[in-house]
């Protein structure tokens, strides 16, 4: 699987550790950028999905607001 994935989160965040467990069981490599300490991410995230909750996923430029399982599979190509 060559898609390039980022996941927006802060530490505090249930929902963001739970989607990265998902991509973790799977094998599945992607970036983690946390937003608590990164301003100019903070920003890039709310530019790019017009949120400021996390997590926000981006696949491939495509952006998943929360850990929405389904479209994450289909941006992915994994039949559940």
């Amino acid at each position: 699987m060559n898609k390039k994935i980022r996941i927006f989160t802060t530490p505090a965040c249930p929902y963001c550790f739970t989607l990265m467990e998902f991509f973790k069981e799977r094998n599945i490599e992607f970036e983690e950028i946390d937003v608590s300490q990164d301003e100019k991410a903070k920003e890039e995230m709310i530019t790019k999905s017009g949120k400021m909750e996390v997590p926000i996923v981006e696949i491939d430029g495509e952006i998943v607001i929360g850990f929405d399982r389904p479209k994450v599979l289909d941006l992915l190509g994994i039949k559940d």
